[in-house]
């Protein structure tokens, strides 16, 4: 399938068109008919077994409803294309942040269409009213509850979000129509390729609220654009352009923020009419090499841990959030 010509890539193609607040981040379906699994399709080949690993409907047959709600309307669920699914986060007083709500509809979402039949062979990502996320979303923690609620934010749904989001057996793209911030942009880095309006801003600002980062989280980062990026990312704390995050290799492809939609439609399509087989193995191939470079011994990741955890009971922590939401610079104390 050819792709319009209308964005631009990190390794060349059509020439560009066209050229926030943040948050504080981290930052049912009916059944389907009988149908032909792996295990039948191998057998009918002569196969002995098919791969362990997949589990994943080579010929998608599904009769959900092409639009759904989760999260009381703060995710939608479409089927914009054949093979593909859309989840689009919709928050629009929070810019779309990211709640528990909104995070636990995004792992059972992704648990549905990981189960035979669903059709799904890409998941597109993607945020409504012209933002993709300005990240976690804090705003029922109360003043002098974070030491109390240390261990809760450490163990927050998010994690739980990315892992179903990085498992899932086929492809993912996130479509970025603009700010990506915070837990919003590792959410879209969990996904396998990245789309970004040209108009777009992304960040990690935790330097800027006294906030010591996951090291799964900081990982990530390393794994697509490198320890030096990283860095520059991190220890700045600033956004950074959709041409810059395309120059790091952060985003994928660019263009106009009018064309996301169909820009990311057209990718998604190619990807879900690629061999089944060989997009869920390819991708297994290549998550399982990045873990295995990022294991880490029980002693050090404890470690790591228990920094993160000590940044929340900070009073740096409790003061960058309260000068964020009075607008004011902070007055670090190191402690």
């Amino acid at each position: 399938m050819r792709l319009p010509s209308l964005y631009r890539s990190r390794t060349g193609g059509s020439p560009r068109i066209g050229s926030a607040r943040a948050l504080f981040n981290f930052i049912g379906q009916p059944a389907h008919p009988p149908r032909a699994d792996i295990s039948t399709l191998a057998r009918e080949r002569g196969e002995r077994h098919p791969p362990a690993h997949v589990g994943y409907p080579l010929l998608p047959v599904c009769t959900a409803p092409s639009k759904s709600e989760l999260a009381g309307g703060k995710l939608l669920v479409d089927r914009p294309a054949e093979g593909v699914v859309r989840l689009t986060i919709s928050n629009p007083e929070k810019r779309n942040a990211l709640d528990h709500p909104i995070l636990d509809a995004i792992v059972e979402a992704l648990a549905d269409l990981n189960s035979p039949g669903s059709g799904a062979r890409c998941v597109i990502v993607t945020g409504a009213n012209g933002m993709f996320s300005a990240g976690y979303e804090i705003g029922e923690v109360t003043n002098g509850s974070f030491e109390d609620e240390a261990e809760r934010l450490v163990a927050h749904p998010f994690t739980e979000a990315i892992e179903a989001l990085e498992s899932f057996p086929a492809p993912t793209l996130a479509a970025l129509p603009g700010h990506t911030i915070g837990g919003g942009l590792e959410l879209a880095l969990a996904c396998d390729l990245r789309l970004a309006a040209d108009e777009a801003k992304l960040g990690m600002p935790p330097a800027k609220l006294g906030l010591v980062y996951s090291h799964t989280g900081i990982r990530r980062f390393i794994d697509a654009i490198g320890a030096t990026r990283t860095r520059e990312l991190f220890l700045l704390g600033s956004y950074i352009d959709a041409g810059t995050a395309l120059d790091w290799g952060l985003v994928n492809r660019a263009c106009p923020a009018q064309n996301v939609e169909e820009v990311s439609l057209a990718l998604a399509r190619e990807m879900a009419g690629n061999a089944p087989l060989s997009q869920v193995g390819n991708k297994r191939v290549i998550s399982a090499l990045l873990a295995a470079e990022a294991s880490l011994p029980d002693e050090l990741a404890a470690e790591l841990i228990a920094l993160r955890r000590s940044s929340f009971a900070s009073r740096d922590l409790h003061e960058g959030i309260t000068a964020f939401a009075e607008k004011r610079p902070p007055r670090w104390r190191g402690e």
